[in-house]
């Protein structure tokens, strides 16, 4: 595909893959050894929790079983042969959904053996909306209910929905909506949709676009699982600094605020949320770099705790995980932990359900590294604990 979501991590500039992932692996077991690798068939305890890692370029998901009381990973190896540009598990359900990087955009669904990690692949849909296969999806997740599942295609530039029935299984396309525009990064020749959610109202979605340096908002019929424009002027929008480049979005517990993370010039937005009328008002500005940093800028996820009073994000361009305080009557932030991400290149991460572990995808340094957090404060404790996967890019957590 000549188009996606990736940064070259900064590390690797001027050298080559196979130079960065050596010298990287080599550090990642000199600073944490690796366990060693398990097949499903031995994992230890069958009802310890899950997680599924999806393989950037490998055509690969790997399973890991993961002891949240001992804190303890053990890996499983490779459980599926597909393209992973992202995975997501459906809350209550033993089902895995599994997005592609092939040409027609397409989303497969698994079947959790939940006493092995196996998967068995129970269907696909395509999400491609006559992109004559060009299609690269950067995310896929559930939205509040459950029932829907959302789509971002990075290369097309287009939000698209299916329904999602209660055994898991997707339904047919419901909806494609198509972002407008354009910034001035040579990564941003037209709209690259690349995170979408449903408001707490459920009766919006919003779509940050990478490439069209905006946040769309499309209504959202929940009983359709349709996205559209009731206005006849197209989506509402909020426009970000040009060369921002946004990525991620978070709401918090009170439904009245959004956080927006920008991977071009990695800066944390704060911004109200009205739900009445669908718009953002910005708020508060931060950056997620560190002080003096230079060279490539490079932020990448971004997750807020249960009860809303911390937020995670990670940089790529420091190899750093941060956290932020929230103001509980304001909603401001502010940075309270910076630390080293365990590895190179933290292309994402996931908050375990419990709250108290936190998992980093080293994208770069191909480990899955074990971060403990402290309910009260929010801070992380890097526990020295890491699984070797190749180029992981994005971890789902399936909580038994």
């Amino acid at each position: 595909m000549n188009q996606h979501p990736r940064t070259a991590p900064p590390a690797a500039q001027g050298l080559s893959r196979r130079a960065v992932l050596a010298g990287a692996a080599a550090s990642a077991v000199t600073a944490a050894p690796l366990l060693s690798a398990t097949t499903a068939a031995a994992a230890p305890n069958p009802h310890h929790d899950l997680l599924y890692v999806g393989t950037w370029g490998l055509d690969q998901v790997h399973a890991v079983r993961f002891d949240p009381a001992r804190g303890t990973m053990t890996p499983l190896g490779s459980v599926a042969d597909v393209s992973s540009n992202w995975v997501a598990v459906h809350p209550t359900r033993p089902v895995l959904y599994v997005a592609s990087g092939a040409p027609g955009g397409l989303v497969r669904t698994f079947r959790i053996d939940e006493g092995s990690g196996a998967l068995a692949q129970t269907g696909e849909i395509a999400m491609d909306p006559g992109a004559n296969g060009t299609s690269s999806l950067s995310y896929i997740g559930l939205n509040q209910d459950a029932d829907t599942l959302l789509v971002a295609d990075f290369a097309t530039g287009h939000a698209v929905t299916a329904p999602v029935g209660r055994d898991g299984r997707l339904g047919a396309m419901a909806s494609s909506v198509q972002d407008t525009g354009s910034g001035p990064n040579p990564r941003q020749d037209g709209p690259h949709a690349h995170h979408v959610v449903i408001d707490p109202s459920r009766r919006f979605a919003l779509v940050a676009d990478f490439g069209a340096d905006r946040v769309f908002v499309y209504d959202y019929d929940r009983h359709t699982h349709r996205l559209y424009a009731k206005s006849p002027d197209g989506p509402g929008t909020f426009a970000t600094a040009p060369g921002s480049g946004p990525r991620r979005l978070v709401f918090d517990p009170s439904g009245r605020t959004v956080h927006l993370l920008n991977e071009l010039s990695a800066d944390l937005q704060v911004l109200d949320w009205d739900a009445r009328t669908g718009t953002l008002t910005p708020r508060q500005l931060l950056t997620t770099n560190a002080p003096g940093h230079t060279g490539t800028t490079s932020a990448a996820e971004l997750a807020i705790s249960r009860d809303g009073r911390h937020v995670y994000a990670s940089n790529r361009g420091d190899n750093t995980l941060v956290v932020l305080s929230a103001d509980p009557h304001t909603g401001l932030l502010t940075e309270t932990q910076r630390l080293p991400c365990g590895g190179i290149t933290p292309w994402s991460f996931s908050v375990h359900p419990g709250g108290r572990w936190l998992f980093v995808a080293n994208e770069a340094s191909s480990t899955v590294n074990l971060f403990r957090v402290d309910p009260g404060t929010g801070h992380l404790t890097d526990t020295g604990t890491s699984v070797a996967v190749p180029n992981p890019d994005c971890i789902a957590v399936r909580s038994l």
